[in-house]
């Protein structure tokens, strides 16, 4: 492994903890586990710490990975205690989901840092301007489809957001409002979501990465140690926060100010590949 320049990862200590401060209030108010806003944050502090370019993506997603398990746990109880989860969805989801996101991890490892980097701005973009733009002219159902097709669209939200390394609030909360849920429903249930993707997918990146010679110091696999313990506790710290504007804002507000925040991170990527 190489050893992690201790001066550089000092300065860059005060964005890091302040970018997942950040986190923590998004997650809440999304219930996106944060991994928007981890990726690219451990991304450009990974790159500049002189981490190999061509494991730096997968050590921001795995690692973005293991931060989610516990700001996913705080967000779930804090919606929890709002009675606002849909737990008949979850518990249908305990094996879907898990599958999904180890797959997803497993195609990652194999990935290139690049194609890592557009799977992530092109998802983001398309589900940002569907947001922003508002509802469709339709919906899918008036209810949520049965065992099969949940099963399908748990496997498929788990897999893209372990590509990803997010929560998978992102997706679930677009699978649950094209079937009429309400957004802040989706938004709660979507905090559940990112503990099934993030415990299973966790164990995916270490075994990925593991024994990899251009790991930085302090790495098992592809997750740094060094990243989840700094960034972790300011995240958990801030989940409440968000959970409580969530609570107060309208469907609009939310579908705007998500759908803004995935175009800003979609056009950083975007402009990373250039």
């Amino acid at each position: 492994m190489i050893p992690i320049d201790v001066a550089s990862l000092a300065a860059l200590a005060l964005p890091i903890v302040a970018a997942a401060a950040a986190a923590g209030f998004l997650a809440g108010l999304f219930g996106v586990g944060g991994g928007a806003i981890f990726v690219p944050v451990l991304y450009q502090t990974f790159e500049g710490l002189g981490v190999s370019h061509a494991v730096s993506m997968h050590l921001a997603i795995g690692s973005s990975v293991a931060i989610i398990i516990p700001t996913s746990l705080r967000s779930l109880a804090s919606h929890w205690k709002r009675d606002a989860v849909d737990w008949t969805l979850l518990k249908g989801w305990t094996i879907a989901i898990p599958l999904g996101a180890v797959a997803g991890a497993y195609i990652a490892a194999s990935a290139t840092s690049a194609e890592l980097r557009a799977i992530f701005a092109a998802l983001a973009f398309t589900l940002g301007l569907k947001l922003i733009f508002g509802r469709v002219g339709f919906l899918l159902g008036s209810d949520l489809p049965g065992l099969a097709g949940r099963s399908v669209a748990g496997f498929v939200i788990g897999l893209m957001s372990s590509l990803m390394g997010i929560g998978g609030g992102i997706l679930n909360n677009t699978f649950m409002t094209l079937y009429g849920r309400p957004m802040i429903q989706a938004v709660a249930t979507s905090a559940g979501v990112g503990v099934l993707i993030s415990i299973p997918g966790v164990f995916a990146y270490i075994a990925g990465g593991w024994g990899n010679p251009l790991l930085p110091s302090f790495s098992l696999g592809f997750v740094s140690l060094a990243a989840v313990g700094l960034v972790a506790p300011a995240s958990i710290l801030a989940v409440p926060l968000g959970v409580a504007l969530a609570h107060r804002l309208t469907r609009r507000q939310l579908e705007l100010g998500f759908g803004t925040f995935l175009l800003i991170v979609a056009a950083r990527f975007a402009y990373s590949l250039l």
